[in-house]
């Protein structure tokens, strides 16, 4: 999946990827994305990690945040 990919080589904490990863399947639940090899999901993992890196904790949160970003939904 996208997210692991661009996650494999990262230097963040154990946590924060937590978060991440956490944050990235919610959104693709939210936008009932099926087809983990949809380009669509590189795009929503890279929103994500955009929007956690910002300092918002909360999975959920982030996950709203990115696709209010992505303007979906």
């Amino acid at each position: 999946m996208a997210i692991y990919r661009l996650l494999q080589n990262s230097t963040m904490e154990p946590e924060l990827i937590s978060r991440i990863t956490a944050a990235y399947e919610q959104a693709l639940h939210t936008l009932c994305v099926v087809d983990r090899d949809d380009p669509l999901t590189e795009m929503i993992a890279k929103k994500i990690i955009k929007v956690a890196q910002t300092g918002v904790h909360d999975p959920a949160q982030i996950s709203a945040q990115a696709i209010r970003e992505l303007e979906m939904r």
